[in-house]
């Protein structure tokens, strides 16, 4: 009758297996981890395998801290409730969206079929705002110069 009980109990959890990032012990992202939203549009919030990472709605919504801040980019860039995102469509409908400006960097992965990037970007901005800003705005590419840019051609 207990293994029963004991098997119910574990059943009705789940622990989603999911890949720490680089910097996951970084003490910053344990500040983060502590302070992530119960629930995002009613998807529940639910155990992971992985330091410094988050799950709602059985990956719906996915959360690592601790990745490396994006460089110089040609992705989208958007600001919400102050924290700046670069925007990855590669792989949509799901989108990657990660901090940027932020040490250390965090990446939302979102499953846009099913939740809002832009609504999980905001349930997550006021506790990725105890990341460190590192700059303001997001990160825009060198320009490249061109032959008109004064050298002739020949």
């Amino acid at each position: 009758m207990l293994m029963l009980a004991a098997a119910m109990v574990t059943g009705c959890t789940t622990t989603i297996a999911l890949d720490p990032a680089p910097a996951a012990n970084d003490p910053r992202c344990a500040n983060v981890s502590v302070r992530l939203p119960d629930t995002i549009e009613g998807l529940k919030r639910q155990w992971t395998d992985a330091q410094a990472t988050a799950s709602w709605g059985n990956k719906a919504a996915i959360l690592r801290c601790g990745v490396e801040a994006p460089s110089q980019t040609t992705l989208q860039c958007l600001t919400i409730k102050g924290v700046d995102w670069t925007v990855d469509a590669t792989n949509s409908p799901q989108l990657r969206l990660t901090t940027s400006g932020r040490t250390p960097a965090a990446e939302a992965i979102v499953d846009t079929r099913i939740l809002s990037a832009d609504k999980v970007a905001a349930a997550l901005a006021s506790t990725l705002q105890q990341l460190p800003a590192t700059t303001t705005g997001c990160a825009t590419p060198t320009p490249t110069p061109s032959p008109a840019d004064g050298q002739k051609s020949q």
